[in-house]
């Protein structure tokens, strides 16, 4: 688990697809400070997390910050890894994300094919 570059969520990787992430970021030229910023953020920040015999894991109050998590969160899928928002901040941002679609013209042809 480690933040979310982008968003104020975390992202939660299998061991697998975190690998390749490590992997990618290794090959970075370590000169750029881009690659720093993006290796502080994400490496620096990444833990470990493990399952409960309940299977509830423990988010340690540095990321939980950055994510604005209190009581209600949401465990949302994206392909190769989990967001955890939220869930205020997950329901408004689904909410913009719909209304920005629905605009004509908002999604290029490839991306709109997708969903219809």
């Amino acid at each position: 688990m480690t933040i979310d570059a982008v968003d104020p969520c975390l992202c939660i990787y299998p061991l697998s697809e975190w690998e390749l992430i490590e992997a990618k970021l290794r090959e970075l030229p370590s000169l750029r400070e881009e690659t720093r910023r993006l290796q502080r953020l994400l490496i620096g920040n990444a833990v470990d997390i493990e399952l409960d015999g309940n299977g509830r894991f423990l988010v340690p109050p540095r990321l939980r910050t950055h994510a604005g998590l209190d009581k209600h969160a949401m465990l949302v899928g994206q392909l190769n890894k989990f967001q955890l928002w939220n869930e205020d901040a997950w329901n408004a941002l689904a909410e913009a994300d719909l209304a920005a679609i629905k605009q004509p013209g908002a999604l290029p042809d490839d991306l709109r094919d997708l969903i219809l």
